[in-house]
C-alpha cells in the first residue's frame, strides 16, 4: 500500500477514536464558558462587593494599588502628587481601588470558579425549596404572576414546555408520548418513526367511525419540533422502542439503534500490506 493510503488509513483511525472526545469535552466547555460569562460573573462581582462592604475594615489596601487605580481612572493626575496624595487618602477611592484588586482574583482570576459553584449550589437549593409544599405554593403564585404580564405570557408557557419536557424524570416524559409507533408519513409507501400523543380528534373519530391517534412525527435530527398528525388506529405499527431510544435514532440520523445503542461504534481499521 502507498504510504499516502497509510498515512489516511491511520488518519481516519485517529479521527475516529479522538473525535468523541473532543467534541464532548468542546461541548462542555462551551456550556461552562456560557455560565461563567453569564451568570458567574454578576455572581463573583456581587461576592466582591458583599466581602467589600463585610470586610472594608479589616482588608488593607496598599498606597501602590491606590494610586495605580487613580492614575488608570484619573489619568490628569499624572504629574500632580499634591492632587494625587489628596485623592489617595479619601475613603471612596480606597474602596474602589480595593474592589478592583478583588475583581482581578475573583473575577477575572483562579477565584472566578466560586461564581460557577455558587450557582450550582443556588439551583440545587430551589430545587430542594420548590419540593417542599409552601415551595410549590409560592412558585405556582410567582407563575400565576407572570401569566397576567401582557408580554411575558406569551413566551414564558411554551419555553416551560420544552424545558419541562427535556429536564423531567424518565417516567413523566413517558407519559408525554405513550409510545413510539411507525407511520406512512408524508405519503404512503415512506414509513416515519411518531410518537403517539392523544387518542385523536373527537369530531373525526365521530363523524368517520373510526378509532384515531394523534401522532407527533419529529423532524430529525432535532426532534423537539414536528407535524402533529392523525390518522387511523389501524394503519400505525408499533415499534419496539422507548422514548429514550426513539430520541437518539431521531438525533443520530438513524445510526443509533436499539441494537446498537450502548455500543462503541467499529473503528476503520487500515489495510497495511507487509513490505516485501
Amino acid at each position: 500500500m502507498p504510504v499516502t493510503g497509510r498515512l489516511k488509513g491511520y488518519f481516519l483511525r485517529g479521527m475516529a477514536v479522538l473525535l468523541p472526545t473532543v467534541l464532548t469535552i468542546w461541548v462542555f466547555l462551551l456550556v461552562y464558558t456560557f455560565i461563567q460569562d453569564n451568570i458567574s460573573y454578576h455572581i463573583n462581582r456581587g461576592l466582591v462587593r458583599v466581602i467589600v462592604l463585610v470586610g472594608r475594615d479589616r482588608i488593607e489596601i496598599e498606597d501602590k494599588d491606590v494610586r495605580a487605580y487613580l492614575l488608570d481612572t484619573k489619568p490628569e493626575l499624572l504629574g500632580n502628587e499634591g492632587e494625587l496624595a489628596i485623592h489617595m487618602k479619601r475613603s471612596d477611592i480606597r474602596c474602589k481601588a480595593l474592589i478592583r484588586r478583588l475583581e482581578k482574583r475573583w473575577v477575572n482570576g483562579p477565584a472566578s470558579i466560586a461564581g460557577f459553584i455558587i450557582a450550582v449550589v443556588s439551583v440545587c437549593i430551589v430545587g430542594a425549596i420548590l419540593a417542599s409544599v409552601m415551595g410549590r405554593a409560592l412558585w405556582r403564585y410567582v407563575e400565576k404572576l407572570i401569566l397576567n404580564t401582557p408580554v411575558l405570557r406569551r413566551v414564558y408557557p411554551y419555553i416551560k414546555q420544552v424545558t419541562d419536557f427535556l429536564l423531567a424524570p424518565e417516567q413523566q416524559r413517558a407519559l408525554s408520548f405513550a409510545r413510539v409507533v411507525a407511520v406512512e408519513y408524508p405519503r404512503k409507501g415512506i414509513w416515519a418513526l411518531g410518537f403517539v400523543t392523544g387518542s385523536g380528534l373527537k369530531n373525526v373519530t365521530e363523524n368517520l367511525r373510526k378509532e384515531f391517534l394523534t401522532v407527533l412525527v419529529p423532524t430529525s435530527p432535532t426532534p423537539f419540533t414536528g407535524f402533529v398528525t392523525i390518522v387511523p388506529k389501524k394503519s400505525v405499527i408499533d415499534v419496539d422502542m422507548t422514548i429514550e431510544e426513539a430520541f437518539r435514532f431521531l438525533m443520530s440520523g438513524g445510526v443509533i439503534t436499539p441494537d446498537k445503542a450502548g455500543e462503541m461504534p467499529n473503528l476503520p481499521t487500515p489495510e497495511i500490506e507487509d513490505e516485501d
